[in-house]
């Protein structure tokens, strides 16, 4: 089997394109050139543009996590501040609200704020507890003899206790038994106490501290 001749081939692909017009030589070299710039793009330029438009994309992802994480970082001085100050508040709150062993000794100190201020105690009663989040409510009943002025010097002084205690729902009204200015004066004091993990609800909303407050309603007089 004879080999083509490769010479003769090219020859005659040359005499081909010389009888050619020169419209259809400039059509022609103009295709090849057209599938050329076309394998070119599509084989080599677009992947290129691909991965060019794919590093952009993360190098973009890359610069907004940097920026954040720059904003983070000077903002963190700052969030360290605000997580002290928020430490020191629930260390305070913590004291305010004494555990389940101190609470004989605050019933005590209420009951002598109310000596000490010159009131006769007619009822002085501690009521069931009510449990909130990571404390517990103990409303204690009180109904005390005196003038307005120890009343109002008794509260001033529950005020000041080194725990909350609330005093809530005030009704006043005159002594009947006696013939001085005495008042019956009958309140509820709501103090607190601090719930171990154990003693906390299960599911129990989420509620923020008591805090110190005392609640006085114009008092009725009869």
């Amino acid at each position: 089997m004879e080999k083509p001749d490769i010479s003769k081939s090219t020859a005659s692909i040359f005499e081909k394109l010389e009888k050619l017009s020169k419209a259809k030589r400039f059509l022609l070299f103009s295709g090849i050139i057209v599938i050329i710039v076309a394998a070119f793009v599509y084989f080599i330029l677009f992947p290129k543009i691909q991965q060019y438009q794919k590093l952009s994309s993360e190098y973009s992802d890359l610069d907004k996590k940097l920026t954040a994480a720059k904003k983070a970082a000077a903002e963190l001085p700052k969030l360290k501040e605000e997580f002290n100050k928020a430490e020191i508040q629930l260390k305070e709150v913590m004291k305010a609200l004494p555990e389940s062993k101190e609470i004989p000794s605050l019933l005590e100190s209420i009951s002598l704020s109310g000596q000490e201020a010159g009131l006769e105690f007619i009822l002085f009663q501690p009521g069931n507890e009510r449990n909130q989040s990571f404390y517990a409510e103990i409303p204690v009943s009180i109904q005390i003899s005196g003038k307005y002025h120890n009343v109002a010097v008794f509260f001033d002084k529950v005020a000041r206790l080194p725990r909350i205690v609330n005093i809530k729902d005030v009704l006043m009204k005159f002594d009947q038994s006696k013939k001085s200015n005495d008042l019956v004066t009958t309140c509820t004091a709501v103090t607190y106490k601090f719930l171990d993990i154990k003693e906390q609800p299960a599911k129990s909303e989420k509620k923020g501290a008591p805090k110190k407050k005392t609640e006085t309603k114009p008092g009725k007089h009869a």
